[in-house]
């Protein structure tokens, strides 16, 4: 019987072992593997302490700081997957792709995933000019032009925030309304930088070794545009990883787990969630991080209460 079980090798679930291994709690952490998003990106900048590091540096950097204080209290359980959670009295039960853990606590800190692009050349291209992380990699473009495909408010603070150092930007969006927030879209699309075309469809991206340039149709003209651009910023959404807890716990639309913000409690007790699985409003990894704190912070005071 375990007092944590962790569920995630990202951000949260990692901070919350390191925690969890100061305060002697006896912890299962289950994971798949340490690779969170960022691991595609090739100059992370944003990670707070460490001027730039590779996505894979820092997925590196969190296995070996959670492995340097496990000891004796964390027993991670990596290469292995999360495949439902069930109430077993006052505990609960994970059925993994390899075991069976019993835990008087969880923490579900699973992730998400980008949502890919599907159109021609997409998969060619990721990593070479295509990117689904601007914090991450917008530096990267700096007195480039650049697009953003997407509608939403994530896809409009994007480009706010590449309108600062790139020359342009384009967003494309496919349908005929904006996702985003009226006042969002009203202030971005003031910047001289900027630029937005809707109702279209996209056809084929294009390139050599690097991205050059974005083909779609209008569908309001029916005409075929090839765009020259250095970077493509994919904002399409996020599919949180929590198809496992689905028959489990309660969520919302668009499959995040609901929180209480102040502490991560989700709607069970003795279940907590962390990072971008949740329906908090920002996900980057510094605030994984934090949430995944938070959580144990919560979940000690809850275990020693009992």
């Amino acid at each position: 019987m375990y007092d944590l079980a962790i569920i995630g090798g990202g951000p949260a679930a990692v901070s919350a072992g390191v925690y969890a291994a100061r305060k002697k709690l006896k912890t299962v952490l289950i994971t798949k593997d340490f690779e969170s998003q960022s691991v595609v990106s090739s100059d992370v900048q944003n990670w707070i302490g460490t001027i730039s590091l590779s996505g894979m540096e820092l997925s590196e950097n969190l296995r070996k700081h959670l492995e340097a204080y496990a000891k004796d209290s964390v027993t991670i359980k990596a290469g292995e997957t999360a495949l439902g959670i069930q109430k077993n009295g006052d505990s609960f039960k994970i059925k993994t792709s390899k075991e069976e853990y019993e835990s008087k606590t969880i923490l579900i800190a699973s992730g998400s995933q980008r949502r890919k692009l599907t159109v021609l050349g997409a998969e060619e291209f990721e990593n070479k000019g295509i990117t689904y992380c601007a914090s991450c990699d917008g530096p990267l473009f700096s007195d480039r032009d650049v697009v953003v495909i997407g509608g939403g408010n994530a896809a409009f603070e994007t480009a706010a925030q590449l309108l600062a150092y790139t020359k342009s930007v384009t967003l494309l969006n496919r349908s005929d309304k904006f996702r985003a927030d009226a006042v969002t879209v009203e202030k971005v699309l003031k910047n001289p930088k900027m630029k937005a075309v809707k109702n279209i469809e996209f056809v084929e991206i294009k390139g050599d070794k690097f991205v050059k340039s974005i083909v779609y149709k209008d569908l309001s003209s029916n005409e075929i545009v090839e765009l020259p651009t250095d970077g493509i910023f994919v904002e399409i959404g996020l599919v949180p990883n929590t198809d496992y807890v689905s028959d489990f716990i309660k969520l919302d639309e668009i499959k995040r787990i609901p929180i209480d913000p102040r502490t991560q409690k989700t709607e069970i007790p003795g279940v907590w969630a962390a990072g971008d699985c949740t329906d908090v409003k920002y996900h980057q990894n510094n605030i994984a991080a934090g949430d995944g704190v938070r959580a144990l912070e919560d979940i000690y005071i809850h275990l020693h209460a009992r």
